[in-house]
C-alpha cells in the first residue's frame, strides 16, 4: 500500500527525471503492490460473499466494499508511471 502512495505523490516530472534502473525498480515493485491488492480485495469478497450467506446483507458487509473501493481506486494512480515507461520503451 506504501509503494503506491510513494508513486501517487510523484508527477509524470519527477519520474522523467530518474534512470532507467530507478524507473524499472518502481514497476517492480507497483506490480507487487497490484497482486497483493488484488489479494486482499479477493479476500475481502470471500468475507462480504460469506456475510450475506450467513447473516444478511448489514453494516459489517458495508466496511469491506469501502476498502475494496479504496484500494481499487488507489492502483489508477500509476498512470504517470506507466507513461512514463512506455515514453522511454521500457518494460
Amino acid at each position: 500500500m506504501a509503494v503506491t502512495k510513494q508513486v501517487k505523490n510523484m508527477n509524470q516530472e519527477d519520474l522523467s527525471n530518474l534512470t532507467d534502473q530507478e524507473l524499472l525498480a518502481k514497476a517492480k515493485k507497483m506490480k507487487s503492490a497490484s497482486i497483493l491488492s488484488a489479494l486482499v480485495i479477493g479476500i475481502m469478497i470471500g468475507v462480504v460473499i460469506y456475510s450475506v450467506v450467513k447473516n444478511s446483507v448489514g453494516f459489517f458487509t458495508l466496511i469491506p466494499l469501502y476498502f475494496i473501493y479504496r484500494i481499487a481506486n488507489g492502483a489508477k494512480n500509476n498512470d504517470a508511471l506507466k507513461a512514463v515507461l512506455e515514453e522511454r520503451g521500457l518494460k
